[in-house]
């Protein structure tokens, strides 16, 4: 398989790291492979600037499947890469998406972002504030920096969804990244469908919504599920 990672065709490279992944969604888990990623790392440092991005997007997978058991790991694997190289930033970035979410203070490091944010969301608008299932929500609001130098913020949301058992599950999502000068503002926009698919079904209740900046709860609100 490292031999794969030198191979001309994107395809064979990509198998290289995807036929090894521990937790390849649509297989069965590689439970060696879970409890030590180690075997891989050739194959994962061969392909950490691969020109396809779809190669690119399996070792980012890839990687953070691994996060899951040994973030450690991971960060020690990358620490000597390349990130002026974009396609290792890019690869990088996305395999500590996870821990990213979290506000991992090393994650936020590497791809650039402030550590903490100095800010504040203002003006938080969740609407319909009540709604059936299979309508859409818009969430909306400002985001204002109270440092005194350039911040870079990563802006996410939560959802905190009912579950048949009428109790909740959050699910982060991406917004996206900000370079916020000092004091400034900007507005941020987004809108979510509530429809039933084959990976989420929706229950009526209360849901609960987070905005998220650098992994940092800054503000919260709410809106209503109806049956359809």
């Amino acid at each position: 398989m490292t031999r794969w990672t030198a191979d001309g065709d994107e395809h064979v490279r990509r198998l290289a790291s995807e036929g090894c992944r521990p937790r390849l969604p649509w297989s069965f888990r590689l439970d060696a492979l879970v409890a030590d990623p180690t075997p891989a790392a050739e194959i994962l440092r061969a392909l950490r600037a691969d020109d396809a991005l779809y190669v690119r997007r399996s070792v980012a997978n890839h990687l953070n499947d691994i996060t899951k058991d040994h973030a450690d790991w991971v960060f020690a694997h990358v620490a000597d890469w390349d990130l002026d190289d974009a396609r290792s930033a890019w690869i990088v970035k996305h395999a500590l998406r996870s821990r990213i979410k979290q506000g991992d203070a090393r994650a936020l490091k590497l791809i650039g972002a402030s550590d903490g944010a100095r800010a504040a969301v203002e003006q938080l608008a969740i609407a319909p504030a009540r709604l059936a299932i299979g309508g859409a929500i818009e969430i909306a609001f400002e985001l204002r920096s109270s440092a005194d130098v350039t911040q870079r913020l990563v802006v996410d949301y939560a959802i905190h969804y009912v579950k048949k058992n009428g109790r909740t599950s959050p699910k982060v999502f991406k917004l996206k990244t900000v370079e916020l000068a000092a004091g400034a503002s900007t507005s941020i926009r987004i809108q979510r469908a509530l429809r039933d698919f084959t990976t989420r079904t929706h229950y009526p209740g209360t849901h609960r919504i987070e905005v998220l900046v650098n992994g940092q709860r800054l503000a919260e609100g709410a809106f209503e599920l109806l049956a359809p």
